[in-house]
């Protein structure tokens, strides 16, 4: 039975041939490629995760926009472009309908990614972290936490971005009954390190049971998330003060110069990765392509 798929989105051949044969799909955000990673790292990375969900069973369908057609799935040549284009933008949810109309190219962010991931009937996304709510006293939240509570989704994760308020992002999910699950481990992962000291609200072992857990969640009829939050690998994670002590003077050089909106976050991973001598962006690279590996696995598992 083929997939019913909106106009507007323009889904890879062989994407929609594995919807049509109910294979195992996982979308990826790609806003990490765009505006998280320097480049042509960010495009390594980018075909490195293609190749993790493949090596695990499933198909990858990166998310995209590009010449203002959004996409789920694209070739290794519209990958690069995208991946190099100095001038692509970061693309949320919010952004969507002007991306098209001005016929730019960008990232899709995971507010985006899931929206685009759904339209089409994936049930799966891998990313590194999401966005949640940001520290101090501005009132930012990301426009990722509404749409996961909005949006059936299991999303692969190592936790929120390190540099967002923790306790209170968590705080929001539980609020929008979003499970938070830990992936082999009962501590809510912080990105870059393991473990925050925070707990998570329910965990499992395997793939089937990530996968059993995902469906108890959908029968029961909540149109919500379900967020696997994977640990960085050991090898690679960076120690919590480590990760506190950089990302402080991150913080104090950004307000110093006036760095706001879409453009902090990418302002503070960036310095992050500067502070820690490329640790950080050696652990970021490990923890994307981890998630990618999880989350194929899962996806065969729900399959």
């Amino acid at each position: 039975m083929k997939a019913s798929l909106p106009t507007w989105l323009h889904v890879h051949p062989e994407i929609r041939e594995a919807l049509d044969g109910r294979r195992p799909v996982v979308a990826l955000e790609s806003a990490v490629i765009t505006h998280g990673l320097p480049r042509p790292i960010n495009l390594e990375l980018a075909r490195r995760m293609e190749a993790e969900v493949r090596r695990a069973g499933g198909m990858p369908a990166t998310t995209g926009v590009l010449g203002g057609v959004i996409r789920l799935g694209m070739t290794s040549d519209e990958l690069e472009a995208m991946a190099l284009d100095p001038g692509a933008v970061k693309v949320s949810r919010r952004d969507l309908a002007p991306t098209r109309i001005e016929g730019l190219s960008g990232g899709t962010t995971v507010s985006a990614a899931i929206f685009i991931a759904a339209a089409a009937g994936v049930r799966l996304l891998a990313t590194g972290g999401i966005g949640g709510v940001h520290r101090g006293t501005a009132g930012d939240v990301s426009a990722d936490l509404p749409e996961l509570a909005r949006t059936a989704m299991g999303v692969v994760c190592s936790g929120a971005k390190a540099i967002l308020d923790l306790p209170r992002t968590l705080e929001w999910l539980e609020t929008a009954a979003i499970p938070v699950v830990g992936y082999q481990t009962r501590d809510y992962p912080a990105f870059y390190t393991q473990g925050s000291g925070l707990p998570v609200s329910a965990s499992v072992e395997t793939p089937a049971e990530a996968a059993r857990l995902l469906r108890s969640h959908w029968e029961l009829g909540p149109a919500s998330s379900v967020l696997i939050c994977v640990p960085c690998p050991e090898s690679d994670a960076l120690a919590k003060d480590e990760v506190e002590h950089a990302l402080s003077q991150a913080e104090r050089e950004a307000e110093a110069q006036r760095v706001r909106g879409p453009a902090l976050s990418p302002f503070l991973l960036s310095r992050l990765a500067e502070l820690t001598s490329g640790r950080a962006l050696k652990a970021n690279l490990a923890l994307l392509r981890n998630n990618a590996r999880v989350a194929g696995e899962i996806a065969v598992a729900l399959s």
